[in-house]
């Protein structure tokens, strides 16, 4: 009896084409097959859950951009004029806009989620950004939304995030479980000149230095997001229910990385969408034993990396699918012959 991995890459090297000549499609077939355990795999209502919040280091100016960008850029996400309203549009993946820690109350006719689990970190250059209590709570909330989507028949999930001044948190997450050195880690953000980086950098390092948190939860809580440790959650509930799971960014995959910590296996079912252009992202991907879909020097968020990649993932399904064997075409297959 042939193992079913064996079954799976006989059926991927069997389809009318040269043997490998679809290159990371062909990968991208096969994890999703072992993932679900068919040689038939198929995508169900894909859905994209962005969660939202605001953060305290903000206040330190390590962004270029003010905080109510976060609210602004919340509203129009749900209003269709976003980058990840038009792609998820585009590719018919279900999107849900979730507020999770926004410093703003928004109208009730918004199509926004109300998830307020308050109104964003406090300041981490003072304070832990989240107690362990919050952090937990955001995380058991990300996962009961993942749990929303697998009931209404969703198998393919990804996330995105909205919140100035997140590429911090995500830096210092890199920081503390990769050991990246911290001037790698902190990268331009939305667009912050010479001295504005320097001073980013000051300040993360001045953050980096104050705490010595000893588990991934707590390293999570001191230096994470509201939004971050819903991703973190979200990652760990779409893996216990066995969903393929697509990563975006730097942020996002600061999230992933949390869980990766917290349960490496949940490698197993991820895959990496793009190579964000933000730095310390390739060494958060590596860590991670990731191979990005794409390289065209992305750096949005919000998710859009993983909805531009997911109908290339769409197409590893259709060559398994739908492209015939040798066998059924009667087309010479030259490696049964050489």
């Amino acid at each position: 009896m042939k193992t079913f991995d064996k079954q799976l890459w006989e059926k991927i090297n069997t389809r009318t084409k040269p043997l490998g000549s679809l290159g990371k499609l062909e990968q991208i077939a096969f994890k999703i097959g072992k993932i679900q355990q068919t040689l038939s795999p198929e995508l169900r209502n894909p859905a994209m859950l962005v969660f939202a919040a605001d953060h305290g280091i903000a206040d330190e100016g390590v962004s270029p951009c003010p905080k109510e960008i976060t609210w602004q850029m919340v509203q129009n996400f749900v209003n269709g004029g976003a980058g990840i309203s038009v792609f998820c549009k585009q590719h018919n993946i279900h999107l849900r806009v979730i507020d999770g820690g926004v410093d703003y109350d928004f109208p009730e006719e918004l199509n926004v989620e109300s998830c307020k689990l308050a109104r964003g970190t406090r300041n981490m250059r003072y304070e832990p950004a989240m107690t362990i209590e919050l952090c937990q709570t955001a995380m058991n909330k990300g996962a009961e939304y993942v749990r929303q989507e697998y009931e209404r028949g969703c198998n393919v999930i990804g996330f995105g995030e909205m919140g100035i001044g997140n590429t911090s948190p995500a830096s210092l997450l890199l920081h503390k479980f990769v050991g990246t050195p911290l001037d790698v880690a902190v990268g331009r953000g939305a667009g912050l000149t010479d001295d504005g980086l320097k001073h980013k950098y000051n300040i993360l390092k001045e953050v980096s230095e104050k705490y010595n948190p000893q588990t991934p939860l707590e390293t999570l809580a001191t230096f994470g997001g509201i939004e971050i440790a819903m991703i973190c959650g979200a990652v760990l509930e779409a893996k216990r229910l066995n969903m393929l799971i697509i990563a975006d960014g730097f942020i996002t995959s600061s999230g992933f990385l949390a869980a990766y910590e917290m349960q490496p296996d949940i490698l197993d079912n991820v895959i990496f969408s793009h190579a964000s252009k933000e730095p310390g992202h390739k060494s958060m991907v590596e860590y991670m034993k990731g191979d990005p879909i794409l390289h065209l020097d992305l750096r949005l968020g919000e998710g859009t990396g993983v909805a531009i990649a997911y109908p290339i993932i769409q197409s590893a399904l259709v060559f398994l699918n739908e492209m015939a064997s040798f066998d059924e075409t009667g087309v010479f297959e030259v490696e049964k012959h050489r």
